[in-house]
């Protein structure tokens, strides 16, 4: 196990921008993450983990502390009954090849998530979601390393506080664990309709009635490789914007307005509003702003055009979040974590 030193992380995220590591090194066991976690405890160096680096955004001072990339593999069944199988899966194993490995068993329950950058490990620090599905509806357990009190914990969902794109590790909780494995329950049975609205017209346009797995699968990687560009080419993070969510008060006071605004009801009298729409309606989809590009296929989307430091990108960010506020009174936030 090497650490290295001074390591520009421009070149270990996706976005391409920001400062240096002071220290960097990959853990591939569980007593690698416990050895370099006590030893940076102990010379007092804030920890990062890092997995594929396409949901962190790094400012242009870098991380005085040390970058832990995670590598921990895995995928083993634990058990099979009747309905379920539960697979527990290293952390730092690349989830779509994971999504590809269920699918491929005939299971269901995260084929949604498919194409979604990153490792698995990471799935439950945002609770990724995608096309319906977030990983906290198929999420059993997950084994941890607790830094604070330099133990091995297991922590199961309800422990998590997951809520939509948010739980403890981005939370009351952040810094404090590092993930090394997460254990899930998914479905023997076929995916069943109704399914989300992206989904549902891609399987009517190419006239699809069979629902499987693969099936959603291939619709998912399909749609998201028309609408989001791939961050091993072009320089994003993805959906750089969390949907926005608001209260039944508001909405009313928005369809005044914007009569056709599209909603998803949460079903606790709070609604979740697409801010890739917002964006579009001030006008900024496919503008460039302070060397980032604003997505002319999905205006959520923050692309690396010219950009050279973290500050264009927080201006670019600034910019059109008090476009979307000023326009519907709206306060949208940012998804990718930030170090």
């Amino acid at each position: 196990m090497e650490i290295h030193t001074n390591i520009p992380l421009a070149n270990y995220t996706t976005m391409h921008l920001g400062g240096q590591a002071r220290f960097m090194t990959d853990v591939r066991t569980v007593d690698e993450v416990i050895e370099v976690c006590r030893n940076a405890k102990q010379q007092g160096l804030p920890i990062f983990i890092l997995g594929g680096g396409s949901n962190v955004i790094v400012r242009d001072e870098g991380f005085d502390g040390l970058v832990i990339r995670n590598r921990i593999a895995g995928f083993d069944v634990l058990s099979d009954d009747g309905g379920h199988v539960t697979i527990k899966i290293g952390a730092g194993e690349n989830w779509d090849e994971v999504v590809k490995r269920t699918v491929d068993m005939g299971l269901s329950g995260i084929e949604a998530m498919s194409a979604i950058p990153g490792t698995a490990g990471a799935a439950p620090v945002q609770n990724v979601g995608a096309y319906g599905q977030e990983i906290a509806e198929t999420l059993v357990s997950l084994e941890a390393y607790d830094i604070e009190n330099d133990t091995m914990v297991e922590l199961q969902n309800a422990d998590c506080g997951f809520s939509y794109r948010h739980s403890i590790f981005r939370g009351d909780a952040a810094g404090r664990y590092v993930i090394t494995s997460i254990t899930l329950q998914l479905y023997k049975t076929a995916p069943q309709p109704p399914f989300y609205k992206a989904v549902q017209d891609y399987f009517d346009t190419h006239s699809i009635t069979i629902f499987t797995a693969q099936t959603v699968r291939d619709a998912v990687i399909a749609i998201r490789a028309d609408k989001l560009p791939d961050p091993s080419v072009t320089p994003n993070t993805g959906s750089f914007f969390k949907n926005a969510i608001i209260e039944e008060w508001q909405l009313a006071d928005l369809k005044k307005d914007y009569p056709d605004i599209p909603t998803y009801d949460m079903t606790d009298g709070r609604f979740k509003v697409p801010t890739g729409w917002l964006i579009e309606q001030t006008g900024l989809k496919g503008k460039i702003l302070h060397g980032m590009k604003v997505h002319d296929k999905n205006a959520l989307v923050l692309i690396n055009d010219s950009a050279k430091s973290y500050a264009d990108l927080a201006a670019a960010r600034e910019e059109i979040i008090g476009e979307v506020r000023d326009k519907f009174r709206i306060m949208i936030e940012q998804e990718p974590l930030e170090i």
